[in-house]
């Protein structure tokens, strides 16, 4: 179920390709893995366009003629709509006061804390844009998941399992199946997987973040991600929504999310020629371990590398996502 990086890269091989020898670029992807659940099996891929990447999407099959001998055949073909898919662009600076670097004894160290944090509060902004951004109220964003699998009667409700809640405490998991046919990340032509940092140095205007009057001194740095979504081919996701977190919590009428998960694997067209992965809100892993305490249950395992140990569901990783929301609308 998973195809050669070359042709299905992650937001880290972009980077070791980029710096074959390591470097900041290699050294930031692997600080946003610690933040972002999409790192680990999201293929990423350049744009070909300049703020955009554009797609074509198959929305009709050709008929096939059934024929008896000396019968002709109509010849046909698919039909296809273009979509341009935008790329999003977000900033962040870091400054720290050049006095408390001379005083630390450790002034790289001071920076790179400071660093994570502003590197963190990026990738939960990605994260979060990714499940539920939206062009139409926020055009500097990109379009998000979520607002793509939100209505029951739509082409893509097909893949969108009713779990039974009809409160405004639901939650959803999702199951995405990456690769550059199916879905995946796209960041603009020239860069490094959305994902560049500046060394400004020192800035002696820097204004109090307090918001007091005057300025310091301070050495600066600078963030930047772009970062588009790409759905190809909508049967490749699957959204099991609707599921009434009070319910799951009380285990009283609760989802079954082990079929739920059968079943949302069942919606896919194919299990090969990508990466498979289930995305979860804390809360559903939770109960997910709870429900199956007291079972002998085959299709779950755990493993993975040493700290990413994981919970696989049919051979298919479970990431915890704490972006998914446990307070969604009803899904109708």
């Amino acid at each position: 179920m998973a195809t050669l990086a070359a042709t299905n890269p992650t937001a880290m091989d972009i980077a070791k390709l980029v710096e074959p020898n390591g470097g900041v670029t290699t050294d930031v992807v692997e600080m946003l893995h610690q933040f972002n659940p999409f790192m680990d099996e999201a293929t990423y891929l350049e744009a070909n366009g300049g703020t955009y990447h554009r797609t074509s999407i198959r929305t009709g099959l050709p008929d096939p003629t059934w024929v008896q001998y000396y019968q002709g055949v109509q010849p046909g073909k698919s039909s296809y709509a273009q979509v341009d898919e935008p790329i999003g662009s977000m900033e962040a600076r870091s400054q720290v006061d050049q006095r408390l670097l001379k005083n630390s004894g450790n002034p790289g160290q001071i920076r790179l804390i400071e660093a994570q944090g502003h590197l963190e509060g990026m990738s939960q902004s990605l994260v979060d844009t990714a499940l539920y951004g939206s062009v139409a109220t926020s055009p500097s964003k990109f379009n998000g998941i979520m607002p793509r699998y939100s209505s029951l009667s739509a082409a893509s409700g097909e893949n969108i399992i009713d779990a039974g809640g009809t409160s405004t405490d639901n939650a959803s998991i999702l199951l995405i199946n990456w690769s550059p046919r199916t879905v995946f990340f796209t960041y603009p032509q020239g860069s490094s997987a959305g994902v560049k940092r500046e060394d400004i140095g020192v800035n002696h205007q820097a204004i109090p973040p307090d918001g007091s009057s005057g300025v310091f001194t301070a050495e600066e740095e600078k963030f930047m991600q772009d970062c588009g979504l790409v759905v190809k081919d909508w049967r490749h996701i699957v959204r099991a929504a609707n599921i009434d977190v009070s319910n799951l919590i009380a285990e009283s009428s609760a989802a079954d999310i082990l079929k739920l998960m059968a079943i949302m694997v069942d919606k896919l067209p194919s299990l090969d020629g990508g990466r498979l992965a289930f995305y979860v809100p804390r809360v559903v892993s939770t109960m997910l371990r709870i429900q199956t305490m007291s079972k002998n249950n085959v299709y779950l395992t755990v493993g993975g590398e040493e700290g990413k140990r994981k919970t696989h569901f049919d051979g298919i990783p479970i990431n915890k996502v704490d972006k998914m929301r446990i307070t969604e609308d009803r899904v109708v």
